[in-house]
């Protein structure tokens, strides 16, 4: 494949942070919490997501955007939930950029929307580069991945406000070392939120989820602040 030119690049970068920055200011008005999921592949995206969504039913208003190169399985997976998905195929692109966001959103918003999750694709190089206009990013790690992870992808983890360390059941069955993969991400980016977590234990989620919604809730009271006119708050990041 040919690799664009500089100038093309910072063009499409651009616009790209136009299109973001619209997003943000849509979400800012009307104090919907936005979350963007990133990974390498087979990291537990997916799955997080689906035992996120159980514990979220009937808890708060949320949409789902879910990024793949070929196939709309995931989207098919998240829909037993009760909350309206969209599967973003595209065709071949390692990641989802604000332009394909906003086409697809009408497919999931509503005028009672409180959260948003964004599914990128499973990729820890191009998503890096795409602001999605999110409040948060959360960068998940799995147990069976190498603790170099964050060393090595440096700016996915410089970039994100949590970490999630999935497959905590399977720890032990490789040479993983936590203490070492929180170290290896905090010295990139001190502030970093992890949380510890195994789908199928169930080890972990409630804290997460829980997590989520005070971070919508914090949203939600922002906004109706500078509605009002309080000074100070502009957002839950």
């Amino acid at each position: 494949m040919t690799q664009p030119t500089e100038p093309v690049r910072s063009r499409v970068l651009s616009r790209n942070d136009e299109l973001a920055a619209a997003l943000r200011s849509r979400w800012q008005r009307r104090g919907v919490f936005c979350l963007n999921l990133v990974s390498s592949p087979g990291a537990g995206k997916t799955t997080l997501l689906e035992r996120t969504l159980e514990r979220l039913s009937g808890r708060v208003k949320a949409g789902v955007l879910v990024g793949d190169l070929a196939t709309e399985r995931d989207a098919e997976r998240l829909s037993r939930f009760g909350f309206p998905v969209r599967q973003i195929v595209t065709g071949g692109v390692c990641h989802l950029d604000a332009a394909m966001v906003t086409a697809h959103l009408e497919a999931v918003d509503r005028p009672d929307l409180e959260l948003l999750f964004l599914e990128n694709v499973g990729n820890l190089v191009c998503p890096a580069s795409y602001d999605l206009g999110q409040d948060v990013s959360a960068v998940l790690l799995s147990t069976t991945e190498g603790d170099d992870k964050p060393l090595k992808y440096p700016t996915i983890f410089r970039r994100s406000g949590v970490m999630v360390v999935t497959k905590m059941d399977l720890l032990g069955a490789s040479d993983f070392d936590v203490d070492r993969a929180v170290g290896h991400a905090r010295g990139i980016q001190p502030g970093l939120r992890v949380f510890f977590t195994s789908c199928r234990t169930g080890a972990g989620i409630d804290e997460w989820t829980h997590w989520i919604l005070q971070q919508v809730e914090a949203k939600r009271a922002a906004t109706e602040e500078v509605a009002a006119g309080v000074p100070g708050r502009a957002g839950a990041d």
